[in-house]
């Protein structure tokens, strides 16, 4: 099917697509920040410049969008109908880049979320935060039992 826009039309809409501060990312910022979690946004000195650092649970998030991402077996991973050798092209990149980017974030120490865009609603969010205050709670438990070497808390109310 051809597609229903000219292309310079096309070219616009796709130009006027954000990376950052998008809807999904900022539900995802809202949820962290009601659940009294402090984080830094796009920070340049990380491997792929995730979308939310949580410094002192020595956490990263990427909010990603399941097209450009490609969300296996998600609804909104289509493939465009035109152009198809340019548009798998670029999403094995990103697909690619996004494995490269984890890695290197985890030889560097980082815990590794991601959220997908359809994956946004409270209850999710909601997991993706317990999975990363426990983590850390269970860290910082092994260190005060002997198991780890000494280091602060992540946060002064973790016992």
């Amino acid at each position: 099917m051809a597609d229903i826009v000219s292309p310079e039309v096309r070219s616009r809409i796709m130009a006027g697509i954000r990376g950052r501060d998008t809807l999904p990312e900022l539900r995802v910022r809202s949820q962290l920040h009601k659940a009294g979690l402090r984080f830094r946004l796009h920070r340049r000195d990380l491997p792929g410049r995730p979308d939310i650092v949580l410094p002192q649970w020595n956490a990263v998030i990427f909010v990603h969008g399941c097209f450009w991402h490609r969300h296996s077996g998600c609804p909104k991973a289509t493939m465009p109908a035109t152009n198809h050798e340019f548009w798998t092209r670029k999403f094995q990149a990103n697909v690619q880049r996004d494995a490269r980017n984890r890695i290197a974030l985890r030889k560097l120490g980082w815990k590794v979320y991601t959220v997908w865009e359809c994956r946004t609603e409270e209850r999710q969010i909601a997991n993706i935060i317990a999975r990363i205050t426990m983590r850390s709670r269970r860290s910082w438990a092994n260190r005060r039992r002997g198991r780890l070497p000494e280091a602060s808390p992540p946060h002064k109310w973790v016992r």
